[in-house]
């Protein structure tokens, strides 16, 4: 009854692709809890604390039905005013947020120019997106604007969208920001950026990259909860028209069950440690400035700059290898193929997070170091 699923699954085996889940070990080196919030004293306190008060675990309904709580709005109204927008919406998660702005907010007529390694999330809504979507070269900014260019010269009369993330998830680089908002503006552009990966880590009190921007017109941004935050969801800050939009448009919103109240009054208590205590953040970037100097010195390996560093291995499994054997030593380091990342590009996907410390790092990558050797 199962063959065919059968005889995909032995196809990626045979190209050392296939992918299972296994429990955590290791020091984490994977994970996306970049300000070791998700396992913290604080937000525990903040879970009993909501729960001692009435706070309901689950939500019952949609938003638009029974669904909707105070906690809700609440959340929505302190990150609005958090991160600087005229309002946000709560989903239950950052995927589900991403397909929900390609999904609706891009109508027909319209241009969507996005960075060609934007995330699967994006991707996803854009395949259901109404828009004529184009990819550009991954961070050039003359790419977008010369799409649009084209666009417009060849009858294009709708309005253009320029989408991407502020840290590329896996390279762990930035795009020119400020360059790409001159475009938007030279052809009157909506923008929206994807902050998943620098919300709490990165920007005035962890606002994100693209923090001097937030609140215009023609802005758009994704902040997810379940990376340096600490819990999970997903905010898109917005204008209050494209927020009312979404809730009268976004079937991923209005079909959906709403998020837990009881998370959203967590997210609440990791947004104020965000704005209010900038140490685990300044640990982190001394983390990251350590990491960039030991994987350089013992690897021979450039770094990204940020708190997420690439290792390029190439070949599927010889990253599968090097990453086996790294975990039996004790870091707990993933392999990345394709389709996540480009064919002929398997990697390592170093992440870094205060769950670990100095030692651990340089440990790391002179097992790295020895493992590299090895393969040469």
């Amino acid at each position: 009854m199962h063959e065919a699923f059968e005889t995909d699954l032995r196809g990626l085996a045979g190209r050392g692709r296939l992918r299972g889940l296994r429990d955590r070990a290791g020091l984490d080196f994977t994970s996306n809890d970049y300000l070791g919030l998700a396992e913290s004293d604080e937000l525990r306190g903040a879970a009993a604390d909501a729960v001692a008060r009435g706070v309901p675990v689950g939500s019952g309904g949609s938003r638009l039905l029974r669904g909707n709580h105070p906690e809700h709005e609440a959340l929505e109204a302190e990150a609005a005013a958090y991160f600087g927008a005229e309002t946000a919406l709560y989903f239950g998660g950052g995927y589900v947020a991403n397909l929900a702005i390609f999904s609706t907010l891009p109508q027909r007529g319209d241009l969507v120019v996005h960075d060609a390694l934007i995330h699967a999330s994006a991707h996803e809504g854009l395949r259901r997106c109404r828009a004529e979507c184009v990819a550009a070269a991954h961070n050039d900014v003359d790419a977008f604007d010369a799409a649009i260019s084209r666009w417009r010269a060849a009858g294009g009369k709708g309005r253009p969208w320029i989408a991407v993330e502020s840290i590329y998830s896996m390279d762990g680089d930035s795009p020119d920001l400020a360059a790409l908002f001159a475009v938007a503006e030279r052809h009157e552009a909506m923008m929206v950026i994807d902050e998943a990966h620098a919300t709490g880590v990165l920007g005035p009190q962890g606002r994100g990259l693209a923090a001097s921007f937030e609140g215009r017109d023609n802005v758009v941004t994704l902040h997810t909860c379940g990376k340096a935050l600490g819990t999970v969801g997903g905010f898109i800050l917005a204008p209050r028209t494209i927020r009312d939009f979404l809730v009268n448009r976004a079937r991923p919103f209005i079909f959906a069950t709403a998020p837990s109240p009881l998370i959203a009054a967590i997210t609440r208590a990791s947004l104020e440690l965000s704005r209010s205590n900038p140490e685990r953040r300044d640990r982190l970037a001394r983390l990251v400035q350590f990491a960039g100097g030991e994987l350089r010195r013992r690897c021979a390996i450039e770094p990204s700059g940020s708190h997420i560093l690439p290792v390029i291995i190439g070949a599927d499994q010889a990253a599968v290898a090097v990453a086996a054997s790294l975990q039996r030593k004790g870091f707990d380091v993933r392999a990345i193929r394709p389709p996540t990342v480009p064919e002929g590009t398997a990697r390592l996907r170093i992440a870094l997070t205060t769950n670990v410390d100095e030692t651990n790092v340089a440990d790391l990558f002179e097992a790295l170091a020895e493992d590299i050797r090895k393969a040469a």
